[in-house]
């Protein structure tokens, strides 16, 4: 019989947490598809809001192999059913783009959030109806006790956990020059941004289980800098060389470690920025011509918590229509 007719054994991680039935495989994933197989009301992955019909486009059913690595078989999907995952800053934007997606998947799914738990506490329901476990912690993560509770819930809910996605932060809407910059909005972009990271990051890395994955969201700022806001683009290349470092410190239990790194987004924090002609001029420099969306990202970010991207640690992914390149 060949590897790829054999039923696969259920590993640990897919087995249910509370007993019951396992979170059911979600079925094929492409853009704005549902599946025969998903729950009824399962949230989708709609690119439906990308600014040019020419970008919508359907993407293949993908196959993931179990943990660890097994040759990878063509013509299943992908799939993440039975994973614990734990994702900051999960109320709104990439974070809550990021959950219904692990959720489509079969993820179950913690997040936190610092004072919108309303929006929240939606998304765990959206979670929540394509079968999955989920819910909402709210904390102040650049604060290291409220980091350590996020996790104890984690631990509490779920029994450990699988994936780790870094995402809470913030962008000050106002340009203001290094020279002009008070000491209280440096200090506030370096806690929110970079506290956070270091804090929950230290905690994933004591319990997250082998061969886990641990995504931080950086930024394009990180890379070319971003004038009047030299602060946020100092705590994004700060992620940047964690994960050059973490991702050796946390290879001996094969935990990989990776940054995604998006451009403009469209987004409530950028929306202000993104408004009346500024956003076509924006778009006129990304090459492929648009703003991204929440779903872009969270697309990568999820690539990189799944098998498919089991022997990448260390990595930036950009995400951001190719506007580095272009400079």
């Amino acid at each position: 019989m060949k590897r790829a007719d054999r039923p696969r054994e259920r590993g640990p991680a897919e087995r249910p947490l509370d007993g019951g039935a396992p979170a059911p495989p979600v079925g094929r994933v492409g853009f704005g598809e549902s599946s025969a197989d998903s729950p009824a009301n399962c949230v989708g992955f709609d690119e439906s809001s990308a600014s040019s019909p020419a970008h919508r486009a359907a993407g293949p059913a993908l196959a993931l192999p179990s943990e660890p690595p097994t040759a990878l078989a063509a013509g299943l999907e992908l799939d993440l059913a039975g994973k614990r995952a734990l994702v900051t800053g999960g109320s709104r934007g990439v974070g809550a783009a990021t959950v219904r997606l692990l959720a489509r998947l079969g993820a179950h799914a913690g997040i936190s959030c610092h004072r919108r738990l309303d929006e929240a506490e939606q998304v765990v329901e959206e979670a929540k109806r394509c079968g999955v476990q989920a819910w909402a912690e709210r904390g102040d993560l650049s604060d290291e006790a409220a980091a350590a509770r996020l996790f104890d819930r984690a631990d509490s809910e779920f029994g450990g956990l699988d994936l780790f996605v870094g995402n809470a932060g913030i962008w000050p809407v106002e340009d203001v020059p290094i020279a002009e910059m008070d000491a209280a909005r440096w200090r506030r972009t370096l806690a929110v941004n970079l506290d956070s990271i270091f804090y929950t990051t230290r905690e994933a890395l004591r319990r997250i289980s082998p061969h886990g994955r641990i995504v931080l969201v950086s930024s394009t700022a990180a890379q070319r800098g971003e004038a009047g806001h030299g602060d946020y683009a100092a705590t994004k290349g700060a992620i940047h060389s964690l994960v050059k470092g973490l991702c050796v410190e946390a290879s001996d239990r094969g935990v990989a470690v990776n940054a995604v790194a998006p451009g403009w987004i469209d987004t409530e924090m950028s929306r202000e920025a993104l408004g009346g002609e500024a956003r076509a001029g924006i778009e006129a420099k990304i090459p492929l011509g648009r703003v991204a969306t929440a779903e872009d990202v969270a697309g990568a970010i999820v690539f990189l918590c799944s098998s498919w991207a089991r022997h990448v640690t260390g990595e930036v992914l950009n995400v951001n229509g190719g506007a580095v390149l272009a400079g």
